[in-house]
């Protein structure tokens, strides 16, 4: 099991010195993965529900700031050597296709090597209005469209394409990304259409477990999801031992245990032994990496947390 941790981009911890601490001492401590989440432009009214609240209600918005995720990215590139570079994920119709392709390709050549694209198709309407990106109904189809250029982008060395979306010919698209064929891509979300974006372009399918339309908070219920995962793929065609698997667990904090609906114990939260439990039934269902949240109220809390899980946990596994 590889483990990684989220990067912020909101909040008191998004500062320079702050994040360079951070990712510094998670790559000092052998994280694999540092994921950075994507907003241009925080909205001050958003109706629109948030996923991965009981509530609907997106955490931190009043204060209306937010770092670019590339940018910060590009920076992590700089004051890292280790940890792969996860986009978590990257809202794919905000930006259009050659620019995104073009920053993936630029910041894995920058890292040697270690860019992970995480994609999604995006939960708010405001944003997508407030950025002139394409109409937020057809968010679905611009996602996929738009990652089948990607790898024409990364691959061809004429890439042409004529979508509804995204049309190009005549264009050089150099340097390639140092991965071959490309950096990896991880499809984030929990419903059907995630699941089937998964099966068609994905190498990985990299969900959250507290989504409350699609709980996998349970092993079950995660279980039950990764089978719906394997049946959608061989629709398509796809074996489905070819796609990995990634769990994010955002709630995470070793000081608290939270509750399903049902009762019982919610995955990743809890004791030490109970931690350590979790995480070798998620590796038996065959799970490969796991995303984690060490961000506190303070740096001091959130270093403290990351050396508790290396230091105590880790090693009990």
């Amino acid at each position: 099991m590889d483990f990684g941790m989220t990067i912020p981009t909101r909040g008191p911890l998004a500062e320079p010195q702050t994040i360079e601490q951070l990712a510094r001492r998670a790559d000092q401590l052998g994280f694999a993965y540092l994921a950075v989440p994507d907003h241009i432009v925080v909205p001050r009214k958003i109706d629109s529900r948030y996923p991965y609240s009981p509530s609907g209600n997106f955490p931190g918005s009043e204060s209306g700031s937010c770092l670019d995720q590339f940018s910060v990215l590009t920076f992590l590139a700089a004051v890292t050597t280790g940890p792969r570079l996860v986009t978590s994920v990257t809202v794919i119709p905000h930006r259009g296709a050659l620019e995104s392709a073009k920053l993936v390709a630029s910041i894995d050549v920058l890292s040697h090597g270690r860019m992970t694209l995480g994609v999604g198709a995006g939960w708010m309407r405001e944003e997508f209005e407030a950025l002139g990106a394409p109409s937020f109904d057809q968010r679905g189809q611009v996602t996929d469209e738009y990652l089948e250029a990607f790898k024409i982008l990364w691959t061809e060395d004429d890439p042409v394409f004529e979508g509804d979306f995204v049309r190009f010919r005549n264009i050089s698209f150099l340097p390639k990304p140092v991965q071959n064929p490309h950096p990896p891509i991880w499809v984030g979300g929990e419903s059907g259409p995630a699941l089937r974006r998964t099966a068609r372009y994905g190498d990985t399918w990299y969900p959250i477990g507290n989504n409350p339309r699609f709980p996998l908070g349970s092993i079950d219920r995660f279980v039950e999801r990764v089978q719906r995962l394997g049946e959608i793929a061989a629709e398509e065609d796809r074996d489905p031992a070819s796609i990995s698997l990634v769990y994010c667990a955002l709630w995470f904090d070793e000081h608290k245990t939270l509750t399903l609906d049902d009762g019982s114990r919610h995955l990743l939260s809890g004791s030490v032994e109970q931690i350590v439990e979790d995480v070798e039934a998620l590796t038996e269902t065959g799970v490969q990496g796991l995303m984690l949240n060490f961000q506190r109220d303070t740096l001091e809390q959130s270093l403290d947390s990351m050396q508790h899980f290396a230091d105590v946990i880790r090693p009990a596994l």
